[in-house]
């Protein structure tokens, strides 16, 4: 799981370890407090397009604000038993929902899959498009190639076994080709600077009372 969260930290605009710790800590949390010895914790997809539009707008501090406020608002509906109501939302609006979700998301990612040269992409799904059809001649060969090829073993190895995860032998894989004939692409190191091999230490991040007075009110984050 720990491959998730670092690609779904990426993705949402903040580092990777931040994603790991994320998977850590709040894998225990949910296992110690989980209302079933079935349940299963993980990062979800869905939070990449909220969580991206969030640290553009607000930064990382704003993250925390907006996750304290939808923690109280779930404790609050859950009290009220609001999850009977989950039974009345029609089947089209969740397949909306989901799709849109997944075109999102697909969007978020043709930036890193062409290798565009983008300092900063937009969160607005329009202006992302426009972004990537200014920056298509920064493409990278190299780069489109790797993602390919990541995806063609993904798809075809479960034809193989199902044994061992497709995505596993992708990154086992292809990482290794990246390295021996050092292909001219981003890794986590050279965007990054690497994952730090040990915890943060804990500290109170910045919030004032205007940041969180915008988050109540539900201002648009992108």
């Amino acid at each position: 799981m720990h491959f998730i969260a670092i690609a779904l930290a990426i993705a949402s605009g903040v580092k990777p370890e931040q994603g790991l710790y994320t998977a850590i800590f709040a894998g225990f949390v949910i296992a110690v407090l989980g209302g079933t010895r079935t349940q299963i914790s993980g990062p979800t997809g869905a939070f990449i397009v909220i969580v991206y539009g969030i640290v553009q707008k607000y930064g990382y501090d704003g993250l925390v604000v907006a996750t304290m406020i939808a923690g109280v608002m779930l404790i609050l509906m859950g009290l009220a038993r609001m999850g009977a109501l989950l039974k009345f939302i029609p089947y089209p609006v969740t397949v909306g929902f989901t799709s849109g979700i997944a075109l999102i998301i697909f969007s978020s990612q043709v930036s890193d899959f062409l290798g565009l040269r983008i300092e900063r992409v937009p969160a607005d799904f329009i202006e992302k498009w426009i972004e990537y059809g200014r920056h298509i001649s920064t493409a990278s060969l190299y780069t489109i190639g790797v993602a390919v090829a990541s995806l063609l073993i993904i798809i075809f190895w479960n034809k193989i076994t199902h044994k061992v995860p497709g995505q596993l032998i992708a990154i086992l894989i292809v990482t290794a080709v990246v390295q021996i004939f050092q292909l001219p692409v981003d890794t986590i190191e050279s965007r990054f600077g690497g994952v730090p091999n040990s915890l943060p230490t804990p500290h109170i991040p910045s919030i004032s009372w205007s940041m969180a007075s915008e988050a109540g009110a539900g201002e648009d984050v992108g």
